[in-house]
């Protein structure tokens, strides 16, 4: 072939190598713009390190800058290094690719989240940040929201607790569009502790000891979480003693060891013990505490009809009010004791099975009463102060504490006392004469006028029927008036006796203090009385002659006749009459003293 045939054909096959090359990268080309999508993650080659930013190569005609910041140490970025990034745009206004490696690291992390979890799935993260509402969980390098309601089974005062902490959470929602995650702590507890809750049902049972933790006090006992299900302590539970509360005994957070009572499967519902733990002081209490042993303790508890003393940790006694003193009326325990003291008692009676102790504190000490017959015999005289009075009469207290009672019916053998208060005052110290003692039930009865002879015994020896005597009116009545003759001793003259003249109202003929003559018409000592006649007195002693008409009024049978009936109606009755100490104008005018 000649030298320039073989020019052309060289030259021909050059312009065909250049062309099937042309073609090649055409098609390459083509192929390439297929490969870079818009959103989506490729490989790319550090080119150039500039002016806080890389310069990248995708493989596509043109590189992209991507900025120092994002990059976590932009000195050890190294040309030719090689790392995902996202492919945000093609090309800018500048035709240059907009890359971002921050955003691929994130998108990757995103469905590396995605292809691993999914909702209601558990997942491990931790709580870097608060926000609104909530706080912000770093699951595998994605952000989650954590809602404040769903952080835990009670009510959380302060997140700020949980950040920088570990935990496990259920994954609530999945919104892909918005690449936000929903969790929760709360759940995933709740449902452990059901799965727990459920277990814990179907090993314990009644008697086991199970170790738990106190979680909420109420009045009537404390709530504890037994590692998922909650039991309840009751307060007469707790301890063998008395207790005035829960918190007593147990705090909230303690930790405590406790014994099961009872399992109620069906409702859920399990009854705990704490003093069951320990023996009940009450099964060998006949052999601590027989009966009549003297012992001390404690007063825990005042009620009005005595005291409760407790004499160890759960076991208590009551003293009956009734058994506080041998000689004083004890009408309320406080009057006497007070919480907290310690006192010396006697076991009276002892009930096992009813969980009853009756104690004593009087039998403490040896018994006055049992002496008192002998110290006092009857007839002896006694000297004791007027502690106080009852309308039917007055209390002595004698040195040994014991009281005498004087009644109002010895108090005057002459007056009619309607009220101690009429002789005696209260704290007077007097003189009385013991009538009788009884030790079993506890009395002694007094005399005050048995300290003097009874007038009346001698009163024939003084004085004479148609005898003239002097007096001074001392009341006033309907029927006639009282005239006192000499200390204590009072008659009557009648209406009908005090002038010749008919007289319609004693009042009208006679005054109270008023000074009279009169003659005697009767005597008579059984009945205490005496009659006088204001009338017979005009008449000359030798012509008295006693007569029917005097003694009107005065005879026996007749309601008159008994001076002390004849002194109640003229009390009752007398117009114009003072009231006296002690005596009631109606019938609820009472004295204190009365009606206490």
């Amino acid at each position: 072939m000649s030298q320039q045939k073989q020019k052309r054909q060289v030259q021909f096959d050059v312009r065909e190598f250049e062309g099937d090359q042309h073609a090649t990268m055409a098609a390459m080309y083509e192929e390439t713009l297929k490969n870079f999508v818009e959103g989506s993650i490729v490989q790319g080659k550090v080119l150039e390190v500039r002016n806080n930013e890389v310069l990248v190569d995708i493989g596509y005609k043109s590189e992209g800058v991507i900025p120092g910041e994002e990059f976590r140490d932009l000195s050890i970025v190294q040309t030719g290094d090689m790392f995902d990034v996202l492919l945000e745009q093609i090309e800018n206004d500048d035709g240059m690719v907009v890359l971002s490696k921050t955003k691929a690291e994130q998108k990757l992390m995103w469905d590396n989240v995605l292809s691993a979890c999914a909702e209601g799935s558990i997942i491990e993260g931790i709580i870097k940040g608060r926000v609104k509402g909530g706080l912000i969980v770093d699951v595998n390098g994605v952000n989650a929201f954590l809602p404040g309601s769903q952080v835990d089974v009670v009510p959380v005062h302060d997140l700020d607790n949980y950040l920088g902490k570990n935990f496990e959470f259920k994954i609530l929602k999945i919104n892909q569009d918005r690449r936000n995650i929903v969790l929760s702590r709360r759940e995933l507890i709740e449902e452990r502790r059901r799965d727990r809750k459920r277990q814990l049902l179907a090993e314990i049972a009644p008697g086991q000891l199970r170790k738990g933790m106190v979680k909420n006090i109420t009045d009537f006992g404390a709530f504890v979480d037994l590692d998922g299900l909650d039991g309840l302590l009751h307060i007469t539970d707790m301890s063998w003693g008395r207790i005035g509360h829960p918190s007593e005994i147990v705090s909230v957070g303690q930790d405590l060891e406790v014994m099961i009572l009872d399992v109620d499967t069906e409702k859920e519902r399990v009854s705990l013990g704490l003093k069951q733990k320990t023996a009940n002081p009450w099964d060998d209490i006949d052999q601590k505490y027989p009966v009549g042993s003297r012992l001390q303790g404690k007063v825990v508890n005042l009620v009005p009809y005595g005291a409760f003393v407790e004499l160890e940790e759960g076991v208590e006694g009551l003293v009956h009010v009734s058994e506080i003193s041998w000689t004083r009326r004890i009408v309320r325990a406080s009057d006497v004791l007070s919480v907290g003291e310690m006192v010396d008692v006697v076991v009276l009676n002892l009930n096992k099975e009813e969980q009853k102790i009756a104690l004593g504190m009087r039998q403490t000490e040896a018994n006055p009463w049992e002496l008192v017959q002998s110290r006092y015999p009857s007839g002896s005289r006694i000297t004791g102060r007027v502690r106080n009075f009852t309308s039917y009469g007055a209390f002595v207290e004698l040195p040994e504490g014991i009281d005498g009672m004087i009644h109002v019916s010895d108090m005057s053998w002459t007056r009619k006392v309607n009220h101690p208060s009429e002789i005696l005052r209260k704290n007077d110290t007097i003189d009385a004469v013991v009538l009788e003692v009884d030790p079993e039930n506890q009395r002694i009865s007094l005399g005050l006028k048995q300290l003097q002879d009874d007038p009346w015994q001698t009163i024939t020896d003084r004085y004479k029927v148609g005898q003239l005597v002097h007096g001074r009116v001392t009341k006033l009545a309907p029927f006639g008036a009282f005239v006192e003759i000499e200390e204590g001793i009072e008659c009557l003259v009648h209406i009908s006796q005090i002038s010749e003249q008919r007289v319609e109202k004693v009042r009208d003929a006679l005054k109270v203090g008023e000074e009279i003559e009169a003659r005697i018409v009767r005597i008579d000592p059984g009945e205490r009385r005496i009659g006088l006649s204001i009338k017979a007195a005009q008449m000359p002693e030798e012509e008295f002659v006693l007569k029917e008409e005097m003694l009107e009024g005065l005879r026996p049978g007749e309601d008159l006749v008994d001076l002390a009936g004849a002194f109640d109606s003229a009390m009752d009755s007398a117009a114009g009459e003072e009231w006296r100490p002690g005596q009631s104008k109606r019938k609820d005018d009472r004295s204190d003293d009365e009606k206490n």
